[in-house]
C-alpha cells in the first residue's frame, strides 16, 4: 500500500496575502457581497490553494466571479448548507486548502451542528453569509440573517468579520484566510467607501 503522506508534496498556507492593496475610491458605492466575490477571486489568482464553495446562491455572493476565474477550485453544493460546511471541512483537512464558502447568512442556521463540529475541531474554514440582519432589502424578510451573529458568537474559536465597505471586505477576506474559523457577513447594499 502506498504511503499517501510521501505522495503528498509539502504545501504551506503561511503568508496568504492579497497581491495589492484595495483599489477602491473615497465615497464609491460596491455592495460588501460584490467586493467579496472581487477579493475571493483576486485572492485565487495569487494562491492556487484557495478554494470556495457555495451553496448555490453564488449569483448573490459573488463567488460566481472567483467560479468564471477558476472554474477547478470551484465546487457548486447547492442548497445543501450542511453538506457544504462538511465539504469545506473535508477540503481544509491537513490544512492543504484555504477554503471559503458561501451562502446567505440566514441558510447557515441549517448546517449549525456541522459549523458546532468545525469549530470543536478546529477546521481552518472560512464561512461567508451574504444577505445579513436587516439588509436585504427586496429579498424579502425569510432572507434575513437575524439570528446568525448570535449563532457564530456561541461557537469556540469562531471569529467574525462585520466589513462595511469594498476596502474592508477585501481586508477581512485576507484576514479570514489567515484566522482560524472565521465568519465574514456581507450586506447586500452599496456602502459608500470611506
Amino acid at each position: 500500500m502506498k504511503d499517501l503522506q510521501k505522495d503528498s508534496p509539502p504545501v504551506s498556507l503561511r503568508n496568504i496575502r492579497m497581491p495589492s492593496a484595495p483599489s477602491y475610491k473615497a465615497g464609491e458605492k460596491i455592495a460588501t457581497r460584490k467586493a467579496y466575490g472581487m477579493a475571493l477571486a483576486k485572492l485565487g489568482r495569487y494562491n492556487e490553494r484557495v478554494v470556495a464553495l457555495d451553496g448555490d446562491t453564488n449569483n448573490l455572493t459573488y463567488s460566481e466571479i472567483f467560479k468564471n476565474e477558476h472554474p477547478n477550485r470551484f465546487v457548486e453544493c447547492y442548497i445543501a448548507q450542511q453538506n457544504m460546511v462538511s465539504v469545506a471541512m473535508g477540503c481544509a483537512a491537513r490544512e492543504r486548502n484555504v477554503v471559503f464558502a458561501s451562502t446567505l447568512a440566514s441558510f447557515f442556521t441549517r448546517a449549525y451542528d456541522q459549523l458546532r463540529m468545525a469549530a470543536i475541531s478546529e477546521s481552518n474554514i472560512n464561512l461567508c453569509g451574504s444577505h445579513c440582519g436587516l439588509s436585504t432589502g427586496e429579498e424579502g424578510p425569510s432572507l434575513m440573517g437575524l439570528e446568525d451573529l448570535a449563532m457564530f458568537r456561541a461557537l469556540p474559536t469562531a471569529t467574525i468579520f462585520y466589513p462595511s465597505d469594498g476596502v474592508s471586505t477585501e481586508k477581512a477576506v485576507e484576514l479570514a484566510a489567515t484566522t482560524r474559523v472565521p465568519k465574514t457577513q456581507l450586506h447586500s447594499s452599496g456602502f459608500p467607501t470611506v
